[in-house]
């Protein structure tokens, strides 16, 4: 048998983090995290940062020479085009950074590819299995107005601008309902272990 390679994906503010974290402290599993990797893209200095503020003026660019976030989020999350025009920029470094991780790695027997959007970057490629997390959407949406300070409208627009979750846990060869407590979430991620 090959090396296992899970792709840990969802929709916005389901769990994957919780998920993750977990395969990592509990089951020592190495995390490879997409996030980190879009991050790492538009860091301070970073070529793709410059090319984004080209596009969208200094203003997008805090005083310190770092991305704003928030405004650029209005932006790609209320025009189709220019998500598609950031996302350009962005994903193939994050498969590039995957790659270079993978080769460090060597033949760990299980990895954890942790990639929000799995589906949508067309990253199903590089996995081996495919985890979904999932909640009701409307937890979903209370989850994100916590986490990131949005109002519900915002909330549901990030959601709208994902896959719906129905269609990313049918492509699935794994299932998690994070839908109500951590004493229900972590022995379903042991049994996706099995």
């Amino acid at each position: 048998m090959g090396q296992r390679i899970i792709g840990l994906t969802g929709g916005i503010a389901t769990g994957k983090s919780t998920v993750s974290h977990y395969l990592e402290t509990h089951q020592g599993l190495p995390i490879l995290d997409a996030d980190l990797y879009a991050r790492e893209a538009v860091a301070v200095g970073a070529p793709i940062l410059a090319a984004i503020a080209q596009r969208y003026g200094p203003g997008l660019l805090h005083a310190d020479g770092s991305l704003n976030r928030p405004q650029l989020g209005q932006i790609i999350f209320n025009d189709q085009g220019e998500k598609g025009w950031v996302e350009q920029q962005i994903h193939p470094f994050v498969r590039q950074r995957f790659a270079q991780e993978m080769a460090t790695l060597g033949a760990m027997p299980t990895v954890v590819q942790a990639i929000p959007l799995l589906f949508e970057a067309n990253l199903t490629d590089q996995v081996t299995e495919i985890w979904v997390v999932t909640c009701p959407e409307a937890v979903q949406i209370q989850r994100l107005m916590v986490r990131d300070g949005l109002d519900r409208e915002s909330a549901i627009a990030r959601i709208r601008n994902q896959w719906p979750l129905a269609e990313k846990a049918a492509r699935a060869h794994y299932v998690i309902a994070n839908d109500t407590t951590l004493e229900a979430l972590y022995p379903q991620v042991e049994r996706g272990l099995l």
